[in-house]
């Protein structure tokens, strides 16, 4: 999985101001994610990574998941007992989850909206991030 220079960059400096270095297996990882976007489970990254680093363990694929989350690059999306899915999108969005597919769905909001959801914290808190989610399916499914 070959990575565009951007996300090269993107991948190394995030890397990097952890004290980490890039090797074969992050970027394969990473470009599996950026490829097709819609919230895989470590599962699922690693049955799509096998496909072009047929070497690549499972618990690799953990491993990279998880500096990945620890750097910022992607973000860890949970639904209460299911899997861990993870998103490339980091800017602020909301996830839609459909309860019949199981397919989750990235919502974007207004910007202004996550500012009235700050604004109504406790006095003299302030949110670091927002994770909101729905749950829901098509009617009459």
């Amino acid at each position: 999985m070959n990575l565009t220079k951007k996300a090269h960059e993107i991948l190394n400096g995030a890397l990097a101001s952890s004290g980490l270095r890039s090797t074969r297996q992050r970027e394969h990882v990473f470009g599996v994610l950026l490829a097709q976007r819609d919230h895989p489970t470590a599962d699922e990254v690693y049955v799509r990574a096998k496909v072009e680093m047929p070497s690549i363990s499972l618990a690799t694929v953990y491993n990279c998941l998880e500096t990945m989350v620890e750097c910022d690059l992607v973000r860890q999306v949970n639904f209460e007992r299911e899997p861990s899915r993870f998103c490339p999108n980091l800017a602020e969005h909301a996830h839609f989850y459909d309860e019949t597919s199981g397919r989750v769905f990235d919502i974007d909001l207004p910007n202004e909206f996550f500012g009235k959801l700050k604004s109504i914290l406790p006095p003299q808190y302030e949110a670091n991030s927002i994770e909101l989610s729905f749950r829901g399916k098509k009617p009459g499914h």
